[in-house]
């Protein structure tokens, strides 16, 4: 448990074959890209680009310089194969023809 002037979080990653999980103390007022920096995901997953994927806390979009609270979940996502629209046109198209 952390004290006073720190904080408990979680970054997760869920990788095609593996998911990533590292809990954290970090200071008070720490920001989403400083809890994603100190869990070592970067190094362990060279692929992964701060520029380039979205970030979020339960599920709900955020901002990388967005300051964080005790025993939220820093989530990294993949970019997205597919639209979910077009996907879903696919498959309405696909099964009309049946």
């Amino acid at each position: 448990m952390a004290s006073a002037d720190e904080i408990d979080v979680d970054v997760v990653y869920a990788a095609p074959t593996r998911q990533f999980a590292k809990k954290l103390s970090l200071p008070a007022g720490s920001s989403v890209e400083q809890a994603i920096r100190a869990s070592g995901l970067l190094e362990e997953l060279p692929g992964l680009d701060l520029a380039r994927q979205r970030v979020g806390i339960f599920g709900e979009p955020v901002q990388l310089d967005d300051r964080l609270q005790g025993g939220e979940r820093v989530e990294i996502y993949r970019p997205l194969l597919a639209d979910p629209k077009e996907a879903r046109r696919r498959r309405a198209k696909a099964k009309k023809r049946r």
